[in-house]
């Protein structure tokens, strides 16, 4: 694995490149610890899945297979206050046994913003409601932000414990307030439900498909005697692929864009074919992408070659992994190049 940072004076993001094999899939003990599984499950709230495959590999496999006979991920919408999170059958039946995956309403860096995932509670802070609580937590940012975080799995973490009624009696007076919540099950909900009397909407991230159209495309084989050179072959690839997730025009087969206006250039060698782009957008957990690629790698030819990628929404942390992309290179057995990007200060 190796990192690429840009020469930048202040850097916001550093990119790492992962050139590895895959090696056998064993459906019946999929890889944990490995790359690129454990990167996808180092992720956190992802909002958005991108499969980028040739076009006759859709029509023939992907559509039937992976798509149209394949659940799309479902997620809830709900208003609820901190206290009614923390508090009762919800926390009992979703908290304390990890089963779901909860994002608040807030823009990162100015309003309060809280995060459960795994059992695990993430509060991002300001100074006022802070000192207020009376919580402990850790300088983040500027402007005496915090972020103050508690394992409510532990056993500690229970009516009576002094350090969870401390928790209990900030939610009742300072973050009293209801506020918009997503929220994503990790197992079936229990039953009755507990969230149920709080009128959860339900959504589904149902599938986009994008015909890409005549798209050149770049040789995928990489370099392996120079490290510059595969630096500068991963960076081409990632941002090749990248227009394609954006369905630009730079890198569509006749495309006469005046240099004067975009100095985007394809990289030498490249050849023009049908591309189609499978997008899912939503709340989605990294358990239903992990199981996905699993999915994808045992449905598609073994020779075929695809780029599978996960962004997620901004937590503003340090060292969050915002975004993860695969490629799977052509006529290897396994081979593929992984992009992580992680937010840095």
């Amino acid at each position: 694995m190796l990192s690429f940072n840009p020469p930048a004076v202040y850097q916001t993001t550093k990119c790492y490149v992962t050139h590895g094999v895959m090696g056998h899939l064993d459906p019946a003990q999929p890889p944990m610890k490995s790359k690129p599984w454990i990167s996808l499950a180092s992720q956190d709230f992802i909002r958005r899945v991108d499969l980028v495959v040739p076009q006759n590999v859709f029509s023939d496999v992907v559509w039937d297979k992976l798509v149209k006979d394949r659940p799309a991920p479902d997620f809830k919408r709900v208003i609820m206050s901190l206290h009614d999170v923390l508090t009762g059958d919800f926390f009992s039946g979703y908290i304390k046994s990890g089963n779901a995956l909860m994002l608040s309403e807030g823009r990162r860096g100015i309003d309060n913003v809280f995060y459960v995932q795994s059992g695990q509670l993430t509060m991002l802070l300001d100074k006022e409601h802070y000192e207020r609580a009376g919580l402990v937590g850790k300088p983040h940012g500027a402007k005496g932000k915090r972020v103050v975080e508690f394992d409510l799995t532990s056993p500690s973490m229970i009516p009576g414990k002094k350090g969870f009624d401390r928790l209990i009696y900030a939610t009742k007076n300072v973050f009293s307030t209801p506020v918009t919540w997503l929220v994503c099950n990790l197992s079936s909900a229990p039953s009755p439900d507990p969230l149920s009397p709080y009128l959860p909407v339900t959504y589904t991230a149902e599938p986009s498909v994008v015909d890409n159209g005549q798209i050149n495309i770049p040789n995928f084989s990489p370099p392996v005697d120079s490290k510059e050179d595969f630096k500068d072959f991963s960076t081409e690839i990632y941002e090749w692929l990248s227009l394609v997730r954006l369905q630009s025009p730079r890198v569509q087969r006749g495309d006469q864009i005046d240099p004067y206006l975009s100095r985007y250039r394809l990289p030498e060698g490249s050849e023009p074919n049908n591309l189609c782009t499978i997008t899912w957008q939503g709340f989605i957990s990294p358990a239903w992408c992990r199981k996905t690629l699993l999915d994808i790698v045992d449905t598609l030819p073994p020779k075929g070659w695809f780029a599978f990628s996960t962004t997620t929404f901004s937590k503003g942390l340090v060292g969050d992994n915002t975004e993860c992309t695969i490629l799977r290179l052509p006529n290897s057995s396994g081979e593929y190049l992984m992009w992580e990007v992680e937010a840095h200060e």
